[in-house]
């Protein structure tokens, strides 16, 4: 069992929905935390149906909780209208809901009732170094971080069905279920520019549909979170940044499956894509679960200098290098970067064997980085 690092209590006891993809381990966090509390699952038909058909079930049923009482409702996307029910007990009865979802797309699309700031906001991702034991960097790279995926020796067979269940049971819901073959093209294509910038147009051409329905597909890849749009950092003087997006899916397995990176080594191109992806992915849970006000960016000029992760306002610089021996070639970004921010903390995470400083320069060894940023050294 991983002991997962998003902390779901608060000061105030406050309501909240916990927002996460398919399978990332909503379900099993609640149940481990707690067992005792009123459950309401909609993934079962009964449940479901009877709850479907009369939503003020829910306050009937609920009328002689006691105040403070721990409400839990599964999948709430799938009944948008017990909403009304929840405010109107979160108000009356002082219950405490946690109503978890894959995503909160639909209910915004319907006009649902959100609860107007009555509930917190989280969002549970996929695992992350520190929740797991004896964690192995090449079965992470492979295997990505979902639960179900990462243990396992060829987890190929689960990707495909995670694809699928998506298209079917995400995208469907959406307007565009009448364009499943393009929307499913497009993954296939969003996933040979995952780690790059953002070029609407050229994606289109690609998918063979207008660039504007490239656009709001990104859109519902971040809205269903499962992926993400890294801005640009603009902030700099001395050269000119490109401010396009990168674009990454939320787990690097899903991305190694839809680009057909199959038995990944290190050494190898696809290692270097699939180790960098990682890496973004640890630093976006990271900033996820400390509630952390500042912006994960990167940054890249017209004249080609680049750093993969910008942390806050220039505060940390961080260059990801799947090398077995960080040398000066691999610090030109980082150089250049300081060169505006000289009070910028400057980063290389590699594969190095030792931690090292290179030109004022940190040289973090992988496991050692990730160490260190779960125990909050870095950010």
């Amino acid at each position: 069992m991983y002991i997962r690092k998003l902390n779901l209590e608060n000061d105030n006891n406050d309501s909240l929905f916990l927002w996460g993809a398919r399978q990332v381990g909503k379900t099993t966090l609640l149940e481990t935390l707690y067992a005792n509390a009123r459950y309401y699952d909609l993934l079962q038909s009964a449940e479901f149906e009877r709850l479907f058909r009369r939503p003020s079930l829910l306050s009937e049923e609920l009328e002689m909780a006691n105040e403070g009482e721990l409400v839990i409702i599964d999948e709430i996307q799938k009944i948008p209208q017990l909403l009304d029910e929840v405010q109107r007990l979160i108000h009356k009865k002082k219950i405490r809901f946690i109503l978890s979802g894959s995503s909160p797309r639909k209910l915004k699309r319907m006009g649902a009732n959100l609860l107007g700031g009555r509930a917190l906001k989280k969002t549970l991702l996929p695992l992350v170094s520190a929740e797991i034991p004896d964690f192995d960097i090449l079965k992470a790279v492979n295997n990505g971080m979902i639960p179900r995926h990462y243990d396992i020796n060829n987890p190929w067979e689960r990707f495909s069905a995670y694809i699928g269940v998506y298209l079917n049971e995400e995208i469907r819901e959406e307007a565009i279920s009448r364009k499943l073959n393009s929307f499913s093209r497009f993954l296939e294509v969003a996933a040979f520019s995952n780690g790059e910038m953002v070029v609407y147009r050229n994606i289109a051409q690609d998918c063979g549909i207008d660039h504007r329905i490239v656009k709001e597909y990104f859109e519902i890849l971040q809205d269903t979170l499962i992926g993400y749009l890294i801005p640009g950092f603009s902030a700099t003087r001395k050269r000119r940044a490109i401010v396009a997006p990168k674009f990454y899916y939320f787990d690097v397995g899903i991305a190694n499956y839809l680009s057909n990176r199959k038995n990944i080594i290190q050494g190898t191109d696809a290692f270097g894509h699939a180790f960098e992806h990682l890496i973004i992915q640890e630093l976006i849970a990271f900033l996820n679960y400390q509630n952390s006000d500042e912006v994960l960016t990167y940054w890249r000029t017209s004249s080609g200098y680049e750093v993969d992760a910008i942390i806050g306002h220039g505060r940390i610089a961080i260059e990801i290098k799947s090398s077995n021996e960080v040398n000066t070639r691999h610090l030109k970004g980082l150089k250049a970067f300081l060169e505006d921010f000289p009070q910028a903390r400057a980063i290389v995470v590699s594969m190095d064997r030792n931690e090292r400083i290179l030109n004022g320069i940190e040289i973090f060894p992988v496991n050692d980085f990730l160490k260190a940023l779960w125990n909050k050294e870095i950010i």
